[in-house]
């Protein structure tokens, strides 16, 4: 039990609650900005319009008066800005902020114990409300909000104005409570139709009402919070910034928290477990090699060698400065920049040599070494790979993190500052021991992780797919995509007049210019000129997203919005096709990187630019694809994709009779399925029974629910969990098998796919219902997600070995999803077909055959099938 004072008699119990909540939000919704707003007094514009405003509440007590101060350094310590501002509430300041946030297409959480909250509630953004000291919140959003008080969350100030609100000494109607209250909005359609009415109200409430009148405006304009605030602080400078791990420590100590609390903040804040108070963290002994000695030194080593290599890269290449080397009974840093002829030949033949190697992040490293001229083998561990499948579902993998999670260390310097320092005008010496602390860190973390990958059974992951899929990616960030420029920029031009003729259409419907990003502007022509069906509420008016345009349109047909939704998509068309062309380098090729620990179902991602998010659904979108061509020296781009990947894995795994036979008919498998529910023959399946069962059969790969189909559908939730009964009362094996799936990972904590990747779930056993779905829909997810990404990872390493040993000089480019995209050496396209058919259709053993579809041609969108 903590104690809630500190021996000096400092009182820590405002202080301990507040921070034990914060933890436990950030560790259960980990938001990428955070802020927190304080009242800085009690006088505000409300106290001057009503002298009586909050007059019954008491004197705040000295014990936490004296509190604030030390929340505000917590904050301080965490990363986490704090805000207040003269003459308004704490309410405001949110107000304000969850207003910019939902401006930016954000998705928000309030934390507040004050419902004036409530009104700032939308699909968007919810109120963390605390029901249970500060161990429990409640979720009100807006169905919570109206099951509630009876009224929509827009509406509850309306309700709290003629209620009142004790805390806040406004008096509200005599004799009117909250049930009363929501009718009379309901039948009046909101306050200001009420007010203006008011002779229509009937019996002695209506009197009341209409005695109090003046209470009730009072009320609404003082429980109306400002959105508008002028603070020095925007969203953007509310990014979580890193916390500082030392003046944390020393305040954690100062307060005297120990126990429970502070095992969690350095788990949530610092990645890990509390770190040790050393210098370093780690012993080193570091030796000189002496000039035309390194070759003897490099033989010398015993036992796995940690690596640091200290340099630049990215875009598909890099420069060494230097390499630092560490065993657990030595260290040694090389300058490579002065190198002689017969030290730099020892290097490069020891680094290419079996000894073995251990590296945190190889992938970079592996560029810059390649760019000197220098290949690796022999790496035997890879940290990062080693901690992600560990932990797949941890925010960072830097080194840093990792030292303090599993072994309780500061790492003294920065891995990133380090990197993308030009180390110039530094002191060269404290440079070389940060990479022999590096280096040394590498060798304890291998130590550490390779007990924790075996505990979470991902051996065979990691030296069998991980690791040795990080020398084929980083051959294709070397190769690139060849990119015809002429043609992206003459496309973009193409799109820019798309986006102008657009705008210009949309204003003469409406006789005028306005700005078509603006949300508000947008919400007073569709609702208040145009007089069109209202969408769904928000706290700044009625949505304008995408979703809510295309179904606004398909109601009225209108002409403003078949314009606007024609500049939003070329807008987003020329957008895409700038940034791509601000990556192509020099060689007239892009080189995006590939990342292997973003995902937790064990995916990779692309970024810098990310090619995996190309559009591929209509016509316009796939055009940008054909700016990707073949390069100089090629004959042609081929493309491969698996057919059906989720449901096949899903018929192997489920062993449903009637969907393995549907996949072994070899007939169209989406019309199968739709005539096995429907009870049709196949060749008289509708393209609407088809199109209802792909959704189906799509969804359930992803966890879908009764509602997610009635979106995709545009069916009632009704509907839709009539047709999944009837799926399910089809394909009993995959009902059989989704059920047995979260049973199992609620019993052993974790899914597992066909290789066995796995993906802890602690949420799966929950309280929170929210939260306990969430985990029951990854637990349906990651088993067929993760299958079909260590698919076609064993695909890639497949194809890549083969063409190797055929001699080929055809060559990967591109893993896109299911797809894989190569670049075809004259004279190479059938043999390279057959390569990429046995290594990709030979990737698993699946009780449904793997169906491989290949396509070629001169660009990326002519190589399509």
């Amino acid at each position: 039990m903590e104690n809630f004072s500190t021996v000096t008699g400092q009182n820590t119990n405002a202080v301990y609650g507040f921070t034990s909540m914060l933890t436990n939000v950030v560790r259960d919704e980990r938001p990428t900005h955070v802020a927190v707003a304080f009242d800085l007094s009690r006088q505000t514009f409300r106290l001057e319009e009503y002298a009586e405003y909050k007059a019954k509440r008491n004197k705040t007590p000295d014990e936490f008066k004296s509190q604030l101060p030390l929340i505000q350094q917590v904050l301080d310590r965490f990363g986490i800005r704090h805000l207040s501002l003269a003459g308004y509430e704490a309410d405001d300041i949110i107000a304000t902020l969850v207003t910019q946030g939902l401006d930016q297409d954000m998705e928000v959480l309030i934390l507040t114990g004050d419902r004036d909250s409530l009104q700032l509630v939308t699909e968007h953004s919810t109120v963390l409300y605390p029901t249970r000291g500060v161990s429990e919140l409640a979720r009100m959003t807006p169905a919570v909000v109206e099951e509630k008080y009876g009224v929509p969350p827009h509406r509850y100030p309306e309700l709290a104005a003629l209620v009142g609100e004790d805390s806040d000494n406004l008096p509200g109607v005599p004799g009117v409570g909250p049930k009363t209250a929501a009718k009379w909005i309901a039948t009046f359609d909101g306050l200001e139709n009420l007010i203006t009415q008011v002779d229509q109200v009937p019996g002695k409430a209506g009197e009341s009402l209409r005695a109090h009148i003046d209470d009730v405006l009072r009320n609404r304009r003082l429980n109306a919070l400002v959105r508008d605030l002028s603070l020095d602080l925007a969203i953007d400078d509310l990014g979580r910034a890193e916390w500082d791990r030392g003046a944390t420590v020393e305040l954690l100590d100062e307060l005297e928290f120990r126990g429970e609390l502070r095992t969690r903040i350095f788990d949530v804040f610092g990645g890990g477990e509390e770190p040790v108070t050393v210098e370093s963290g780690f012993e080193l002994n570091p030796i000189s090699v002496d000039e035309g000695g390194l070759g003897t030194f490099l033989q010398g080593l015993e036992g796995p060698v940690g690596l640091y290599v200290r340099g630049v890269w990215g875009s598909g290449t890099g420069r060494v400065d230097g390499i630092a080397f560490a065993t657990p009974g030595l260290a040694a840093y090389v300058d490579v920049t002065t190198l002689n002829p017969v030290d730099d030949e020892a290097l490069a033949q020891w680094l290419a040599g079996p000894a073995p190697k251990q590296m945190h992040d190889a992938k970079g490293p592996l560029l810059a070494l390649w760019a000197h001229g220098w290949t690796i083998q022999g790496l035997v561990l890879d940290t990062a790979l080693a901690a992600y499948l560990a932990q797949p579902d941890q925010r960072s993998y830097e080194l840093a993190d990792l030292t303090v999670r599993y072994l309780r260390r500061e790492l003294a310097g920065d891995v990133a500052e380090e990197q993308a320092s030009l180390f110039g005008g530094e002191d060269d010496d404290q440079h070389s021991t940060n990479a022999m602390l590096h280096a040394r860190a590498v060798v304890d973390l291998a130590e550490a992780l390779s007990t924790e990958v075996e505990r979470a059974g991902g051996h065979q992951l990691l030296t069998e797919i991980e690791q040795p899929l990080v020398s084929v990616l980083g051959g294709m960030e070397r190769i690139g995509i060849a990119v015809d420029t002429d043609y992206l920029e003459d496309l973009e031009r193409t799109f820019a007049d798309e986006v102008r003729r657009a705008a210009e259409d949309a204003y003469e419907v409406i006789g005028k210019e306005i700005n078509l990003g603006s949300p508000k502007q947008l919400q007073v022509v569709l609702f208040d000129e145009l007089g069109m069906p209202k969408t769904k509420r928000t706290k700044t008016g009625y949505t304008t997203d995408a979703d809510a345009l295309q179904d606004l349109y398909k109601k009225t047909e209108h002409p403003f919005l078949l314009h606007l939704l024609r500049h939003r998509d070329v807008s987003r068309l020329r957008v895409t096709i700038e940034g791509l062309l601000k990556t192509v380098q020099p060689d007239g090729r892009i080189h995006t990187t590939f990342n292997q620990t973003i995902a937790a179902t064990g995916r990779l991602s692309s970024t810098d630019p990310n090619l995996q998010n190309i559009p591929v659904r209509t016509e316009e979108g796939r055009r940008i694809r054909a700016g990707f061509v073949v390069g100089a020296g090629y004959e042609s781009l081929m493309t491969a994709d698996y057919s059906q990947i989720e449901m096949r894995i899903m018929a192997h795994l489920s062993q449903d009779v009637l969907l393995l036979d549907a996949f072994k008919s070899g007939m169209d498998f989406h019309s199968i399925t739709a005539s096995r529910v429907f009870g049709v023959p196949a060749d008289e399946v509708s393209p609407e029974q088809r199109a209802k069962i792909k959704a189906m059969n799509y969804g359930l790969a992803y966890g879908l629910s009764a509602f997610g189909l009635s979106q995709q559908l545009g069916i009632t939730p009704g509907e839709a969990s009539v047709l999944m009964d009837e799926y399910f009362e089809t394909f009993g094996g995959i009902r059989s098998y989704l059920g047995g799936v979260v049973d199992e990972a609620r019993s052993t904590g974790f899914t597992e796919t066909i290789m066995g990747r796995r993906r802890y779930l602690p949420d799966l056993t929950s309280d929170n219902r929210q939260r306990r779905e969430m985990a029951e829909r990854m637990a349906l997810n990651a088993p067929i997600q993760g299958s079909a990404a260590d698919l076609i990872k064993v695909a890639m390493l497949r194809t890549d070995a083969a063409l190797k040993d055929a001699g080929l000089a055809s060559r990967l480019l591109l893993q896109v999803h299911d797809e894989l995209v190569f670049e075809v050496a004259p004279g190479e396209r059938d043999r390279l077909e057959e390569v990429v058919r046995a290594g990709m259709g030979g990737a698993a053993d699946l009780d449904v055959a793997l169906d491989v579809s290949v396509g070629t041609g001169r660009s990326w969108h002519d190589a399509a099938h």
